[in-house]
């Protein structure tokens, strides 16, 4: 397992570094000077070209760009993205507590979806195509192809507004996470309870089940391997689950103003603060790669056969 983690870990160097390239485009796209760009979320009244000389001299953006991309990649590393366009302030100030307040809405939203998921899965699988499984998955369906953003002005409109119960945004309490969290869990639910539905009835059908029953295992016991069995096939998706929620909350924390990443980004974009953006796409692109060697890992640990693959 030892020699399986450090290859998985080898080859996720050269994705990581291409990631990087990529994000340090970003601010190259543009069709303006870098410079002009960051007078003009600077809200400088006058942008001249002697102060466009100056701000690319002060910036380095006149480095060829190798040098430039070696010294952004250096300062990365040791969690220096720079700093804010428009405030000056350094971008890990701003992106730090943002990105720790999105992490605690993605962890709580995390945890109910995949509990959920599983109670929900193995449910309608002993229950196949018995009322209790259609009506589930018909709700589910409807839920999950309703907008968030709908579902939320739903709720919000009922909670906050008509029985004044819950509030309407920021993170005062732990009243302020029960309708973003229930807008997320109630999205996502809907589509990983179905993987595990599945994998309980294909497991359900396999030999080995004949066999632990016929060898004369109790139902329960039966039940558990198919469980653990099933669980194996859902791993992946569990462990993607944190960085898709991750990357989605922007929606959700634009509606209930959220002091998070995904509001701090959108801030960025309509005011073109590079630096904010490249740290918003680095963290997210790293998060899911290093999510997907997880889930590889774990595969991998439970069962031995794909060790080999690598």
């Amino acid at each position: 397992m030892g020699s399986y983690i450090a290859k998985r870990l080898l080859l996720t160097i050269p994705l990581l570094v291409i990631i990087s390239l990529i994000t340090f485009l970003l601010i190259n796209l543009s069709p303006l000077d870098p410079a002009v760009v960051v007078l003009q979320a600077q809200d400088v009244p006058q942008i001249t070209a002697e102060l466009i000389d100056q701000t690319n001299e002060a910036l380095g953006f006149n480095q060829p760009f190798l040098v430039r991309y070696m010294d952004w990649m250096v300062a990365v590393v040791q969690f220096d993205f720079g700093y804010s366009y428009v405030s000056g302030e350094s971008v890990w100030s701003l992106i730090g507590p943002a990105l720790l307040n999105t992490l605690k809405l993605t962890l709580v939203s995390s945890v109910f979806i995949i509990v959920l998921s599983i109670l929900l899965g193995v449910l309608c699988a002993l229950k196949e195509g018995k009322l209790l499984d259609q009506s589930v998955r018909g709700v589910s369906f409807f839920l999950t192809a309703m907008p968030s953003y709908w579902l939320a002005a739903i709720l919000i409109w009922y909670f906050s507004v008509k029985i004044d119960l819950l509030p309407t945004s920021g993170m005062d309490s732990y009243r302020s996470y029960i309708l973003p969290v229930l807008v997320i869990t109630v999205s996502y639910t809907g589509i990983y309870f179905r993987t595990v539905r599945s994998a309980m009835l294909s497991n359900m059908n396999e030999d080995y089940v004949l066999y632990a029953r016929a060898s004369g295992l109790s139902e329960r016991k039966v039940m558990l391997h198919i469980l653990r069995n099933s669980l194996q096939v859902a791993v992946s998706i569990f462990c993607m689950a944190i960085p898709i929620v991750l990357g989605s909350t922007v929606v959700i924390e634009n509606v209930f103003a959220w002091p998070g990443l995904g509001r701090l980004s959108v801030k960025s974009i309509l005011s073109r603060d590079f630096p904010i953006i490249q740290a918003y796409v680095l963290i997210l692109a790293v998060t899911f790669v290093l999510f997907n060697m997880l889930s590889d890992m774990i595969n991998a640990a439970l069962n031995p056969r794909l060790r080999k693959e690598i």
